[in-house]
């Protein structure tokens, strides 16, 4: 048996080395029969001997693992987004703002494209690869495992031996594999993917690892989570490097920001010619001990940012003008194109906002016009071309009446968008019913807009509370169209499972106008259930930070209609929580609630750690000291804004402090 074993680690660690220099060097070191000639003796070995087979053994990158869904896991550190720069001024402001932080410290900045595919951590284990986490909602992601070990580009075993080790990067589908599965859905007849990210995207969820392994998904990693061996990102990446990990040949460090800009023109003159999507560049401080002297705002690093590209104008007739309701019943004018390439993919339809926007800029049926993607994602009508034709079109008239309900649109005060007044509209009914469920607010997985519909053309779903009722028709569920027992037993888990959400989840998925995420926590941090939101004074409601008028008016409007009410009512006796959960202890202190906190210096955890907690509390995360600053948590190295809150006579406080402010829970 040990010769067996032996064998084994030498045949592993060949095609270990055959697959990095074929996958990742571009560099083939045998042919394609040769390797899977020696694969395929490793498989009937460990066919032979599974207790031999191990995790980190090339045979796993084959797939034939099904999950019945996939975990949650909280990220260790979690993944922030970035903000965003549009062109050369928006560079040098943000290397402005650097500077004024770094008190003559010197810096400089690491460029590299923007992977247009889906953030992964990996996270090895002695050297093995334990688990691939997706990104989520940058606290909590999915965890992919067995799908991204699929993926041939990540080694399994890496040389680092260490019980912890995290890398950071992008998994995303070349151009080629994209073009290549869209012909074979093509030709099942099957729906296509709009474009490689959401291909990637499809493929990493899938819950059988065969479809995954099949689809050819690949990786660039570039930040490796650790700062106290390793100094700089420029550092990081050779590191990757030497560990096998693929790492994109077009990242550079520049000196400075007229470096910075002059690679990034570089890089876009490059992206028509890569056989992956990009849809920016990413620019980031290189040093990493001045991260958290550079600092966060409420939602981002301030020591990096993502260029966006311009975005790719394109011409193309406009075949017709419709409109669509949402939840609130805004009514969304679209539009039907001619199909159209822009930006690597097959476009047919656009948003054209609302009636004024189409009026403004003369849009008709049967013009030729220009449209871009906002931001790379969302198709946009901009304007039409004035041709010789053009006066012979019929002009646009709004809509009158609801296209799904036939009643008559009514527009709000001061509003440009028109509204279904109907409560009774299905696709108002059916779209507030996706938001109750969507991940920020109740988070029901399983209940896609497909299935909604679905439930809703059978009679099952008219409102809200018919979903929790949905467990008392189990076996008519299961007789549903491409619902099936497994689908249906998860789905009806995952409903009494979201009973128990904290209620600021519950409130944000009400759907009331102006009420979002944030408002919503606020408010169920202050008061505690949202039951007695039905007794407070209007103008206690204005007190708090960030709720003005429009949003006080919308909540009491909303409180004042009787229906509502006997609907919360039904929720609670359904079993749905609707109390505030997020309390921790008894040393919670309302004082904290509506205050205005600076974080500044380093800390024993990242600034989104505490900011986090504080707004748990309902407190505000702000990013510069005034008079209206009430409390500086500062750590070491605090700088000049501990200078000025000295100045200001702000309260300081330091992390044992801030423990007693909110109860220990920064403790746990």
């Amino acid at each position: 048996m040990t010769e067996l074993k032996k064998h084994i680690e030498e045949i592993k660690e060949k095609l270990h080395q055959w697959s990095h220099a074929y996958y990742v060097l571009d560099k083939p070191m045998v042919d394609d029969l040769e390797y899977d000639s020696l694969l395929k003796e490793l498989i009937k070995i460990e066919t032979q001997n599974p207790q031999l087979i191990t995790s980190d053994s090339p045979t796993q990158k084959v797939g034939g693992i099904v999950l019945d869904k996939f975990e949650k896991y909280q990220h260790k550190t979690p993944m922030l987004s970035l903000s965003n720069a549009f062109n050369d001024e928006d560079l040098k402001n943000f290397n402005d703002q650097i500077y004024k932080e770094m008190e003559n410290n010197n810096y400089s900045f690491f460029v590299e494209p923007k992977i247009d595919g889906l953030s992964i951590s990996l996270i090895y284990s002695n050297g093995i690869l334990s688990k691939a986490v997706t990104r989520g909602d940058g606290v909590f992601g999915e965890d992919v495992t067995v799908n991204v070990k699929t993926i041939k580009s990540i080694p399994l075993k890496i040389a680092n031996q260490l019980d912890y080790c995290e890398v950071r990067g992008e998994v995303f589908l070349s151009k080629k594999e994209f073009d290549k599965i869209n012909h074979q859905r093509s030709l099942n007849g099957e729906e296509l993917f709009a474009n490689p990210r959401n291909a990637a995207a499809g493929t990493l969820r899938q819950l059988d690892s065969n479809i995954a392994a099949s689809r050819n998904l690949d990786a660039f990693l570039y930040y490796y989570m650790d700062r106290e061996t390793i100094a700089t990102h420029s550092e990081s990446m050779r590191y990757l490097d030497s560990m096998k990990f693929k790492i994109n040949s077009l990242g550079k460090h520049c000196t400075n920001i007229e470096e910075v800009i002059e690679h990034i023109h570089y890089i876009s003159e490059q992206r028509s010619e890569l056989d992956y999507e990009i849809d920016g560049v990413v620019v980031k401080v290189d040093e990493f001990d001045l991260y958290e002297k550079v600092g966060y705002t409420s939602k981002f690093p301030k020591w990096a940012i993502a260029y966006k590209f311009p975005a790719e104008i394109k011409t193309t007739k406009l075949l017709n003008i419709f409109p669509t309701v949402g939840r609130t019943g805004r009514i969304t004018y679209n539009a039907a194109l001619e199909p159209v390439q822009l930006a690597g993919t097959t476009v047919q339809a656009a948003t054209l906002h609302n009636a004024d926007f189409i009026i403004d800029r003369d849009i008709r049926v049967g013009a030729v016009v220009k449209v871009k993607k906002a931001g790379d994602i969302i198709p946009e009508v901009i304007e039409p071309i004035i041709d010789k034709d053009f006066d012979t079109l019929e002009k646009f008239q709004e809509a009158t009446h609801c296209p799904e309900c036939n009643f008559i649109l009514e527009r709000f005060e001061d509003e440009v968008d028109q509204y279904c007044p109907n409560k009774e509209c299905p696709r108002k009914i059916i779209r507030a019913i996706e938001h109750f469920v969507s991940r920020d607010a109740m988070n029901i997985e399983g209940l896609s807009i497909k299935i909604i519909e679905k439930l809703f053309a059978n009679n099952f779903v008219k409102e809200i509370k018919d979903i929790f009722n949905l467990k008392n028709f189990k076996e008519q569920l299961i007789q549903l169209d491409k619902m099936g027992e497994k689908s249906v037993t998860n789905l009806l888990e995952a409903i009494e499972k979201s009973k128990l959400n904290s209620a600021e989840k519950l409130f944000f998925g009400l759907g009331i106008r102006h009420v979002g995420k944030k408002t919503a926590q606020l408010l169920i941090t202050k008061y505690k259930n949202i039951l007695d939101l039905k007794d407070i004074d209007w103008n206690d409601l204005e007190e708090i930070h960030d709720i003005g008028p429009t949003v006080t008016k919308s909540i009491t409007k909303w409180f004042s209609d009787k229906t509502n009410i006997e609907m919360l009512h039904t929720l609670e006796e359904q079993g749905v929580n609707l109390k505030y959960l997020g309390q921790i202890g008894t040393k919670f202190s309302d004082s904290i609630t509506n205050k205005n906190f600076v974080i500044t210096g380093t800390l024993s955890k990242p600034r989104n750690h505490f900011k986090t907690i504080l707004e748990e509390y309902g407190a505000k995360v702000i990013d510069s000291v005034s008079k209206k600053t009430d409390y500086l948590l500062a750590g070491s190295e605090a700088g000049s804004k501990l200078e000025k809150a000295q100045k200001l006579n702000v309260t300081i406080i330091d992390e044992q402090e801030f423990n007693n402010l909110i109860g220990g829970k920064n403790e746990n």
